[in-house]
């Protein structure tokens, strides 16, 4: 284990964030407005009036892991999350695929957001036909942005995202204000009652809705990979992750039984945009707004995906599993080039797709993959989980009955079945509604994370567990130091196993 000094480390991130701060990140990286304008479409495509029980679906298991989460950073707090979890519970070779799942995750759900953000700039400008040149632009000006936000300073990108979340914020009252009082002006979908009946009920389709969900209610969990920038980082990361779960959730429920009982299902399905699909039919006067809205959202939606990315590609440096420049912090204190260069990459994906049109079909593969990914790296996060209070966790396996964590382990063991059945479903139903190739390539990304993951085993790179100075958990998985000898703070520790992979 290599465990960070007490003071002036130059691997130290700056604990300058609050509750509140992180609460902020948590709600607006899921991007509500965002997300029902860029996966609006889709869904109800696949599940019709059935989109709300998709959501719901989807949310639960989501809601569960930010317990989980909650749980998992009062034990370890780490910028990589998920991935240092994995690390210090089940194994390094274990932890260096679920590397490469989060490394998927979250790229490819970067690329999406540049191409719309510049489009509903321009909407909100006054474009009325968008010019590729004028699209790559403003693409090129929010991915700028997006660095700049990031580089100055965590502190800085919690108050721009705290602005940026005030609009939105607004918006969706609006949305709610508006849309319940017209409510009996209109009976389209939800009011005729036919979302009750069992003859329209689409089993594949709500299953793809939920995968394409998982896109929509994920990102509250950035509170987990700022934890060392937390003021107190094993008390406030994953208390904020709940409360950005449970806002967006309540969130989409507002917006989503307004835009099916207001607005026809045949309209919905054709148009691009749901939310202004509605906001045309039922009152246009409030399109401004939602444009804003739609705006603020994107941008936050992009800074934060890039901000839990770099993060995750800063931990796993300091882990010496990825390049050491990924690691450099800048005067600010932020990983410079863990920020930069997804940033980078994704810019030169979105032109890859607008010059040479024959790629847009396999990049948009690509990218719907991003909610496969997602939806596996909380499968991962359950089985850690389980290894943890099953198998190390002191209270859990001396006293089970008198210690609320019974009640983790049974969300934990619910989450691992519920999400794992998605998974092996995903590869059934999936081409169906993504193109047949979608599998294909799906495991072939998984695949490509094995040879990684077995590279680095026969590569015998060295590998270290990097520990923040605050995080006083104990040590349960004996790391041998280059002479063979197990670190001296295990030896004392009598409930030591050997990792499982």
């Amino acid at each position: 284990m290599e465990r960070s000094s007490l003071a002036g480390d130059k691997n130290k991130l700056h604990q300058i964030l609050k509750l509140f701060d992180l609460s902020s990140l948590s709600i607006s990286s899921v991007a509500p407005i965002f997300s029902i304008a860029a996966a609006g479409t889709s869904m109800v495509q696949s599940a019709g009036l059935y989109v709300p029980l998709a959501i719901g679906l989807i949310a639960l298991p989501f809601l569960i892991s930010s317990w989980i989460f909650l749980v998992l950073n009062k034990h370890f707090p780490n910028a990589g999350a998920s991935y240092h979890w994995s690390r210090r519970i089940v194994g390094i070779n274990y932890s260096n695929f679920q590397a490469w799942i989060i490394i998927m995750a979250y790229f490819w759900s970067i690329p999406p957001i540049l191409i719309p953000a510049s489009r509903f700039t321009l909407d909100l400008l006054g474009f009325n036909q968008f010019n590729v040149s004028y699209e790559i632009l403003f693409a090129l000006i929010w991915t700028a942005f997006a660095g700049l936000v990031l580089l100055y300073g965590t502190k800085l990108t919690a108050i721009v995202t705290q602005i940026f979340l005030f609009v939105e914020i607004i918006a969706v009252l609006l949305i709610g204000v508006i849309g319940y009082r017209i409510w009996d002006k209109f009976s389209y979908g939800m009011h005729s009652g036919s979302i009750f009946s069992f003859s329209n009920f689409n089993f594949s389709g709500i299953l793809v809705c939920m995968i394409v969900g998982a896109t929509i209610v994920d990102g509250w969990e950035i509170d987990s990979y700022a934890s060392e920038e937390s003021e107190k980082p094993k008390l406030t990361p994953g208390k904020s992750g709940i409360i950005g779960a449970i806002m967006v959730v309540v969130y989409y429920y507002i917006i989503w039984p307004i835009l099916l009982h207001e607005t026809s299902l045949k309209t919905l399905k054709s148009s691009p945009d749901v939310l202004l699909a509605w906001a045309n039919n039922t009152n246009p006067a409030i399109l401004p707004v939602i444009k804003l809205a739609l705006v603020a959202s994107t941008a936050g939606s992009l800074w934060l995906t890039t901000f839990i990315l770099s993060r995750a590609l800063f931990s796993m440096s300091r882990d010496k599993i990825m390049p050491k420049f990924f690691g450099f912090l800048s005067k600010k204190r932020v990983p410079k080039w863990s920020i930069l260069i997804p940033l980078i990459l994704s810019f030169a994906t979105i032109l890859l797709e607008i010059f040479f049109p024959s790629f847009e079909n396999f990049f948009n593969i690509v990218l719907a993959t991003a909610g496969f990914f997602l939806v596996a790296e909380f499968f991962l996060d359950s089985f850690n989980t389980i290894i943890f209070l099953l198998k190390y966790h002191k209270n859990i396996k001396h006293s089970i009955t008198n210690h609320n964590h019974i009640i983790i382990l049974s969300g934990a063991f619910f989450v691992f079945i519920y999400l794992g059945t998605i998974l092996a479903l995903f590869f059934v139903y999936g081409p169906k509604y993504f193109g047949s190739s979608i599998d294909l390539i799906t495991a072939i990304m998984l695949l490509m994370g094995l040879c990684y993951t077995i590279w680095l085993l026969v590569s015998k790179k060295e590998q270290k567990i990097y520990m923040a100075d605050f995080d006083d958990s104990i040590d349960i998985i004996p790391f041998e130091k280059d002479n063979g000898e197990t670190d001296a703070a295990l030896k004392d520790v009598s409930d030591v196993g050997k990792p499982l992979f």
